[in-house]
């Protein structure tokens, strides 16, 4: 598995994984209980994961659906 986005924005992370749903690539949020180790702050990034076979599928589909702003992985 590899990371296509990595943010502490929870409204950007749900956003990108309904896209790449849409497109029917399954994709994986990790490190979303991270909070709690830096006490709630939110200041450590999420991690959203697809398998490597749909990484660069993935990668198109972000770039076309985010926001010109948006972290890159």
């Amino acid at each position: 598995m590899r990371d296509v986005l990595k943010t502490n924005n929870a409204v950007l992370l749900n956003f990108a994984q309904v896209l790449l749903a849409d497109a029917g690539i399954e994709a994986v949020v990790f490190d979303g209980h991270m909070s709690v180790m830096d006490g709630s702050l939110g200041i450590l990034p999420r991690r959203l994961m697809v398998s490597d076979d749909d990484f660069s599928q993935a990668e198109r589909v972000l770039k076309d659906g985010l926001p010109d702003d948006a972290p890159p992985a």
